[in-house]
């Protein structure tokens, strides 16, 4: 028996029939899940490291940092089976703070955060192979590092949220990311602050994404299109949102979406662009895309009497692997077309950092048994010796003399003295 056709509303086009739908459905999952403000999973605590560990970390000796808890100085580490001291990352942001205060001379290398006349460190990562991995380590890489880190995921189907463990049920949530800062009725723009959230990194907080970044897409379309109102200004509202915070943190690193008018945002904000590629042909012709869209925005803006100029665009080989003769030559040619701009680093193709992902964990909250030691080194190498360039490019920005490159290449976080990512 024929199902009853549903009565078509008067005179409603196919469009607006699509979003019909589309809005019925938010409105009745958000109706459903109504009682919670966030219906996410919050992080649970993140691991202590080992005493070799947070030495590494900080650039000092097992030895001293062995003889400061004798000597009951700096935080009282937990005291495992044999005697082994272990560190909480605030307990290890505790020590820096120690550090710098008795060796004043060394004080930037313990507590690196911004100083007075040091601006706000705005890294846009555009979309591009592993991106989302790249904003991910890199967020939590520079916390592990002492700098205070806002990371900003503008993909509204979340798929940074969900490296960092939010939105798992999938339910949409009400003025939650970006979009309910930037939009354009006063009346109902919220706070910067009010959609900020914590993570379970000392120093770290997270803008989530979420599908009404979907809704300011298609906000500032109609508007672009309109002779009522031109072209959006959601570049300028991006920049102010980031100055309500500005002074809390030292580095914001935005994990640019799909949409056109957010992504052109973050460039806008941004003091500083990477682009990810994958060493293979067809990758590197879609990053020329990329570029494509990237120089189009910019464009945009330089026409609205908005010039952009940014401290670095810098380029980053991820998922590579150096014994392919094939990559071997895809990254020989970036090399020659884009010079120093080119991060010296590459990004290894690991099976290890799948492994975190799919234990929803990053590399840094496991330890090398939890995915195998040689994987787990092999790859926190690349991780640590890619961050530390970025690291220096702030540095550079900042005025301060690079120091993160070559102690990156003494020893890593894992404990080994050679990247591998210089062998490509």
């Amino acid at each position: 028996m024929p199902q009853p056709v549903s009565p078509p509303h008067e005179k409603e086009t196919t469009s607006e029939r699509i979003g019909r739908y589309r809005k019925e459905i938010q409105d009745r999952l958000i109706e459903r899940v109504a009682a919670p403000k966030y219906p996410i999973a919050f992080p649970s605590t993140l691991r202590s490291f080992s005493l070799g560990e947070v030495a590494e970390i900080l650039g000092v000796s097992g030895s001293y940092l062995r003889q400061l808890s004798i000597d009951g100085l700096g935080p009282t580490p937990e005291t495992g089976t044999a005697g082994r001291r272990s560190y909480t990352l605030p307990q290890i942001n505790e020590l820096r703070a120690h550090l710098a205060s008795t060796r004043p001379k060394e004080a930037l290398k313990f507590c690196p955060r911004r100083r007075d006349g040091e601006k706000l460190q705005i890294i846009s990562v555009a979309v591009g192979s592993a991106s989302t991995t790249t904003s991910f380590y890199l967020a939590q890489g520079l916390a592990l590092q002492g700098f205070r880190v806002l990371a900003i995921d503008l993909d509204e189907r979340g798929s940074l949220s969900k490296m960092f463990g939010y939105l798992r049920t999938g339910f949409p949530v009400h003025n939650a990311s970006m979009s309910a800062v930037l939009r354009y009725d006063d009346d109902d723009r919220v706070s910067m602050g009010s959609v900020i959230l914590p993570t379970k990194f000392d120093g770290l907080n997270f803008v989530p994404g979420t599908f009404e970044l979907g809704d300011f897409e298609d906000e500032s379309s109609r508007r672009c299109y309109s002779s009522k109102w031109g072209y959006p200004d959601a570049g300028i509202r991006m920049v102010n949102a980031l100055k309500e915070v500005e002074e809390k943190y030292d580095v914001v690193v935005i994990h640019c979406g799909h949409g056109s008018f957010l992504t052109a945002a973050a460039y806008e904000a941004a003091t500083g662009v990477l682009m990810t590629v994958r060493p293979e042909l067809p990758e590197i012709l879609s990053m020329t895309l990329s570029l494509g869209h990237f120089q189009h925005f910019v464009s945009l803006m330089e026409q609205a009497g908005r010039p952009v100029a940014h401290d670095f665009i810098k380029f980053l080989v991820t998922r590579h692997d150096p014994r392919d003769l094939s990559q071997q030559e895809a990254v020989a040619g970036l090399r020659d077309s884009l010079g120093n701009d080119l991060l010296t680093a590459t990004v290894w193709e690991s099976g290890a950092i799948l492994q975190a992902w799919t234990k929803n964990l990053s590399l840094y909250e496991l330890s090398a048994g939890d995915v195998g030691r040689s994987a787990y080194e092999q790859a926190m190498e690349t991780l640590s010796s890619t961050n530390a360039e970025v690291m220096d490019l702030m540095c550079q920005v900042w005025g301060r003399p690079p120091i993160y490159v070559s102690q990156a290449s003494r020893t890593t976080i894992a404990g080994k003295a050679k990247s591998p990512s210089r062998m490509a």
